[in-house]
């Protein structure tokens, strides 16, 4: 029961750590255009894939 004394408030804390680095999140703009940066991401791999393509064909 003594080590109640010591868990809750721990899990207070960490509770509010977590939302405290969501706000920062949200509020130093980490969400803006998440749908942009998955874009970016596949069209910087298909570049990078046409170079691998030429690199990885077996010459004869």
């Amino acid at each position: 029961m003594d080590i109640l004394f010591l868990l809750v408030p721990f899990s207070v804390l960490l509770a509010l750590g977590v939302i405290g680095l969501l706000a920062w999140a949200v509020w130093s703009g980490q969400f803006e255009d998440v749908e942009s940066e998955g874009q970016r991401i596949f069209q910087e791999s298909a570049a990078e894939s046409d170079v691998d393509d030429s690199l990885s064909t077996p010459r004869a």
